[in-house]
C-alpha cells in the first residue's frame, strides 16, 4: 500500500489545479456563493488546502523510508490514508460538477477514513521518530479541516435542494453546529488533544466567525458566535487532554500512574 498512499497524495494537488483552472466546472468558491449558508468560512479559510496537500505528501514519502516501511500502526493507517486522500481529489470535481449528493458522501466517506487514521497514530505508543510530525500531525491536520468541511458540504445541499428553509436558517443551522461540535469534541478526545486536529478545527471556526460577521443573512451574526463558543470548548477540551495525567503521553509512553 505504499505507493497507492504517494500516488493518491500527489493527485489531490493535481487535481486541485485542474479545478482551480475552471476544467471541471465552477470552482468551489463561486458554487459556495450560489448557496450561501451561515456554516460557511471566509475565504482565506480554505488556504488551508496547501498546507495539507504540503504534509500530506511529505508523510507520502516518509512512510517509503525503510524503517518506516514495516511499522505496525502504519501498515495499519495506509489503506485507510490512500482512500481518505484518494475520496479528497474525487470530492473537487463531484462538487464543480455539482453532483451534490455525491459529492456529499465522498466528503464523508474522506473524513471516515482520515478520522480513522488520525485516532490509531495519535494512540500508537511507541511511534517511530518523526511519527508525530509526519504522520500524526499530517493526517490530522486533514482530518480536522474535513471535520468541519463536512458539515459545510451538508448545509450547501440543504440550501441547494431546499431541503430547509433557505430564508430562515438559522435553527437548522444550529442542528448542524450542535453536531460538528460532538464530531470534533469526540474525534479530539480520542486523538488526545491531536495538534494537527485541532488546529485545522480552529482555523475553520476561525473562518466561520470572519465570514458570518460581516454576512447579511438572516442568523448569521448569531453562528458567528457560535463558532467561537465551539472553539472556545475545543481549546478548553484540548488543554483538559493535554494536562490531564490520564490522557498525558511522553516520549510515546503513557505517563506513571496509569
Amino acid at each position: 500500500m505504499r505507493l497507492p498512499v504517494l500516488i493518491a497524495a500527489a493527485l489531490m494537488p493535481a487535481v486541485a489545479w485542474f479545478s482551480q483552472q475552471g476544467y471541471f466546472g465552477p470552482d468551489n468558491g463561486e458554487i459556495s456563493d450560489r448557496y450561501p449558508t451561515l456554516l460557511v468560512a471566509a475565504g482565506y479559510a480554505f488556504a488551508i488546502w496547501g498546507p495539507i496537500f504540503l504534509l500530506d505528501l511529505i508523510f507520502a514519502v516518509c512512510q517509503l523510508r525503510a524503517r518506516w516501511r514495516e511499522d505496525d500502526t502504519l501498515l495499519r493507517v495506509r489503506p485507510a490514508a490512500a482512500a481518505g486522500f484518494m475520496l479528497t481529489a474525487l470530492w473537487m470535481p463531484l462538487f464543480s460538477q455539482q453532483w451534490f449528493w455525491l459529492a456529499l458522501a465522498t466528503i464523508w466517506l474522506a473524513l471516515a477514513c482520515l478520522a480513522w487514521a488520525a485516532m490509531v497514530l495519535a494512540r500508537d505508543p511507541t511511534p517511530l521518530p518523526g511519527q508525530a510530525l509526519w504522520a500524526g500531525f499530517a493526517i490530522g491536520l486533514h482530518a480536522g479541516w474535513l471535520s468541519l468541511a463536512a458539515f459545510l458540504n451538508t448545509a450547501q445541499v440543504i440550501v441547494a435542494y431546499r431541503l430547509a428553509p433557505v430564508d430562515a436558517m438559522l435553527p437548522w443551522s444550529l442542528v448542524l453546529f450542535a453536531a460538528a461540535a460532538l464530531v470534533l469534541l469526540a474525534a479530539n478526545a480520542r486523538m488526545r488533544g491531536s495538534a494537527g486536529y485541532v488546529l485545522a478545527a480552529l482555523w475553520g471556526l476561525a473562518g466561520v466567525y470572519a465570514k458570518q460577521s460581516e454576512s447579511a443573512l438572516p442568523g448569521a451574526a448569531t453562528a458567528a458566535w457560535v463558532a467561537v463558543g465551539i472553539g472556545g470548548v475545543l481549546l478548553a477540551q484540548t488543554a483538559w487532554l493535554r494536562l490531564h495525567p490520564k490522557h498525558r503521553v511522553f516520549s510515546g509512553h503513557l505517563s506513571p500512574g496509569e
